[in-house]
Formats: structure tokens, C-alpha cells, sequence
């Protein structure tokens, strides 16, 4: 197989070797069931599609139709997510449900352009359901499709700048397959896309020998593919200490709130949370000051923060008045099912 310029080509080498060697056996693969491609897109958005595995096998077996995931009630889902991180995405899955019901009589819409208007799917999301399910033709650009096509097209232009992702955008339109094809194509065009920039055109390392585009990439011919793409603006780290007031009784409750939006961890039940350990101090009644037992600091990588943890612990008797704190008695059998934040569910666990 052989990339070339002529219309279609591109399109046609790329759906040729996804039916022999891209990914054919994940479980939201081999439908045409949005609902199980939305989740999974939304699921793999910063996201291994290892750790996803696992988390769609349960949240489909618990909601198996956009139906149950509207009627149920956001502790559900993110206790269902809890782990997967970026809760932002969970809140929004719920909504998406919830709209997909009340707008669209339960049936999800099928044109990019109609998705696209409900909470959470962006563009390129839109355009995978679209394709996938319905054959639309309309191109998609995640992390991956641009690592391919900026390679393929040798293209520098900077991908912080809106005017050049909107170039590259029409780049990978022009690129689709043909109109006449689209309908029997698109959905294995699409998915060998994503398969190439997962399996193949890696960011470190890629494996041009076996690219079934090799013979059309310029990154190839110029012997530098990892200098593509181009992103001038990069995402700064910081860093934060946080305080967590972990109150457990003799029969295993725990005392959690739920936290605020916006904010870290938001709409998750967790621990109270101080800026200090003096804040901490504070909150408590003096008696029960002395019973505080500090455990090991250790620290949370979220995408653009390292969050310090100090975890305080506090054996205390159900019958404690900690009023003064917001939040409420969980007891042992109901935490786990909880959308935690994943080292509260660390913490929690280890007992």
C-alpha cells in the first residue's frame, strides 16, 4: 500500500489497513450504538484506553442506555467514573444524557453539527459518533489525528493559534474519503485514524516502517517526524498544599462533604479540606484537637497541578458533635459506591 496525493488515495491506504491491522476487538468497537461510542469517546479523552477498559465494562453493565444514565442520580455516575479523573466529564456525560432524553426523545442526533450542541461533545467527539455510526462524512482531530496529519502534511503551522488549527482542520476534510465512498467508509476511516496515531505514529518512537502512509509523510522524508506538531504554548504545572480532616468512627463511617463547583474535586464527596494545618486545628472543638494523628504526606498529579496532601486522622465516636464542620456521617457500606476523588479512595481503603 501506497499514499499518494490523488483524491481518495490517502483515505483508501488508511481503511485498507485498519481492516487488517488496526484495533477490531475493543468493546465499544464493531457498533453502530452512540451511545456506547459517546461514552467511550468521552472515557479515552486523557485517558489509556487500558484504564478505560475496565471502567466501561461497569458503567455500561450499571447504565446500559442513555435512558438509565438520564434517570440516574450524579452520585451514581460519579461513583461509577470515581478514578477516571477529570470529573468534568462525568458531570457533563450526565447532562448530555439528560438533554439526549429531553431534546432529542432519547435518540441520540445524527449529524456533527447537532451534536456538537450538547454538553461535552466538542468537535471532534461530534464528528467521531457521526462517522462511526452514521458515516457521516466530516473529519476528526484529537491528539492523535493531529500527530498523523501534521506528520503526513509536513504541516508547522502552530497549533496554539486558532487560525492554524482551523487549517489543519480543513487540511483533514480534504483528506476524507471520497463522497461516493463516504457511507461504506467512514466509520473504518475514522477508527484506523485513531488506531494510527495509538499504535503507530507514536509522539516518541514512531514506527514509520510499518505506516501504511509512510510513502506520502513529509515528517518521514525529512527524517524528523517528532518535530510535528507544532504547539508554542505550553500548559505551566503548579502546585498547591492541601490539609484533608479524615474523621472515622469505630464502625467504619467517615465524615465527607460534598465539594463545591467550581473547585478541585468538585460535585465529589471528600474530606474537609484546609489550606493549614492551623485552619484544620480550628475547625475542630478543643477537646478533640489532641486525638489528630498525621499520616504520611504524599503527593497527587492532576494534568496541570501537584496536589501536596497532609491527611490528618480522627478516631471519634458517631456520637461526636462535628457540627462545626460541613458534611455528614457515610457509613462503611456506602462510601465505596461514592464518586471519591482517587486518593480519598486510597486513603479509605487502606483503612
Amino acid at each position: 500500500m501506497s499514499a499518494t496525493t490523488e483524491p481518495g488515495a490517502f483515505a483508501a491506504d488508511v481503511v485498507a489497513w485498519q481492516s487488517v491491522h488496526g484495533r477490531n476487538s475493543l468493546p465499544w468497537q464493531n457498533t453502530q450504538d452512540p451511545y456506547a461510542v459517546w461514552l467511550s469517546e468521552i472515557m479515552l479523552q486523557q485517558t489509556q484506553v487500558a484504564t478505560v477498559h475496565d471502567y466501561f465494562a461497569r458503567f455500561v453493565a450499571q447504565l446500559p442506555t442513555v435512558q438509565a444514565l438520564a434517570q440516574a442520580s450524579l452520585d451514581e455516575v460519579l461513583g461509577l467514573w470515581s478514578g477516571l479523573g477529570y470529573y468534568s466529564r462525568a458531570r457533563n456525560l450526565h447532562r448530555c444524557a439528560q438533554d439526549v432524553v429531553r431534546l432529542h426523545g432519547g435518540v441520540f442526533p445524527r449529524t456533527a453539527e447537532v451534536l456538537v450542541t450538547l454538553p461535552g461533545i466538542g468537535r471532534s467527539t461530534a464528528a467521531a459518533i457521526a462517522s462511526l455510526c452514521f458515516g457521516e462524512r466530516v473529519a476528526i482531530l484529537d491528539a492523535n489525528v493531529k500527530r498523523v496529519l501534521t506528520r503526513v502534511l509536513g504541516f508547522d503551522g502552530d497549533l496554539a493559534q486558532a487560525a492554524q488549527e482551523r487549517l489543519l482542520w480543513a487540511a483533514a476534510t480534504d483528506l476524507l474519503p471520497l463522497p461516493a465512498l463516504a457511507a461504506q467508509t467512514m466509520a473504518r476511516y475514522t477508527q484506523g485514524m485513531m488506531d494510527l496515531g495509538a499504535t503507530v505514529c507514536l509522539p516518541k518512537k514512531p514506527m514509520c516502517l510499518v505506516c501504511p502512509v509512510q510513502s506520502a509523510c513529509v515528517a518521514c522524508a525529512g527524517g524528523d517526524p517528532q518535530r510535528y506538531p507544532v504547539r508554542s504554548r505550553k500548559l505551566k504545572r503548579s502546585s498547591q498544599s492541601i490539609w484533608l480532616l479524615w474523621a472515622q468512627a469505630s464502625d467504619g463511617a467517615v465524615w465527607l462533604n460534598t465539594r463545591p463547583t467550581p473547585g478541585v474535586w468538585a460535585g465529589l464527596h471528600c474530606f474537609p479540606l484546609f489550606d493549614d494545618e492551623a485552619a484544620l486545628r480550628a475547625a475542630l472543638p478543643t477537646h478533640l484537637r489532641e486525638g489528630l494523628q498525621a499520616q504520611a504526606v504524599f503527593m497527587h498529579v492532576l494534568t496541570h497541578k501537584d496536589l501536596h496532601l497532609h491527611p490528618w486522622r480522627l478516631a471519634v465516636d458517631r456520637s461526636t458533635d462535628l457540627a462545626s464542620l460541613p458534611g455528614r456521617w457515610v457509613q462503611a457500606d456506602q462510601w465505596p459506591s461514592l464518586g471519591l476523588p482517587a486518593p480519598i479512595r486510597k486513603l479509605l481503603a487502606l483503612g
